[in-house]
């Protein structure tokens, strides 16, 4: 006996679909947009407490802590979902990123970061979902790789007319982790929504990881010669 779904049922399972990717998203929105006024409050809080002390010792503490608090901030903006769905300069958006984890994760620890990249285009939502990958990657090497000595972290991308690819490494020593992760699970999620896959490589010279996935109606363009950058405290980076 042949079975045979009506085209009523089928929409009513699709619009379902469309309606839960919608919760979906007004949820993590949502909880964005409370993480954001919990930085203001605690930012805010710091400064009263600040301004109420006599103390020069504690000013400046608070002071510093107000630094490493906008910081990390300001990587959390640069994480935000996306409101709108548009194509954009992914080396840019990336590039950003990168002077944000770089103030944030990587100054204080005396790492070095260093973005090559070629400008190319990908959708607003593929293009965050790259940065939670590159962010994620980042944060892993800045925690395992390089103990109490500074290091180096390279994010190199590239884009063809079918394929992107992103690049991370380091140049730490840490050994292939005994088990899988959340971190590295929650990125090889990631790939699979980008319709792609990542690989990753451990040894005494350092940590690679390399993230490989299709255009999809994205159009990238490519410059002659890619662009090296190193973000630098103050500026949104120093090419060359």
């Amino acid at each position: 006996m042949q079975t045979i779904h009506s085209p009523r049922g089928a929409q009513t399972s699709a619009d379902f679909s469309l309606a839960s990717a919608s919760i979906e998203h007004l949820l993590v929105r949502e909880f964005t947009h409370r993480v954001n006024n919990e930085f203001t409050s605690v930012i805010g809080l710091a400064g009263s407490i600040a301004n109420r002390s006599t103390s020069h010792e504690v000013k400046s503490a608070i002071a510093q802590l107000t630094t490493v608090l906008h910081c990390f901030a300001e990587v959390h903006r640069a994480l935000q979902m996306p409101s709108h769905s548009l194509e954009i300069d992914a080396s840019a958006y990336v590039s950003a990123l990168c002077h944000s984890l770089k103030r944030a994760r990587l100054d204080p620890q005396g790492i070095e970061l260093v973005l090559v990249s070629r400008p190319f285009k990908l959708s607003s939502e593929r293009c965050w979902k790259l940065g939670l990958i590159i962010s994620e990657l980042i944060t892993n090497s800045a925690r395992h790789a390089f103990g109490n000595r500074g290091g180096r972290i390279e994010v190199l991308l590239s884009a063809s007319d079918s394929s992107m690819e992103c690049c991370v490494r380091d140049s730490g020593s840490v050994r292939r982790p005994c088990r899988i992760g959340h971190g590295l699970k929650i990125i090889d999620a990631l790939a699979q929504e980008l319709g792609g896959s990542v690989s990753h490589k451990f040894g005494p010279e350092g940590a690679t990881s390399l993230l490989r996935f299709p255009v999809q109606g994205e159009a990238p363009f490519i410059d002659a010669s890619a662009t090296r950058t190193r973000p630098a405290p103050g500026d949104a980076g120093a090419t060359r």
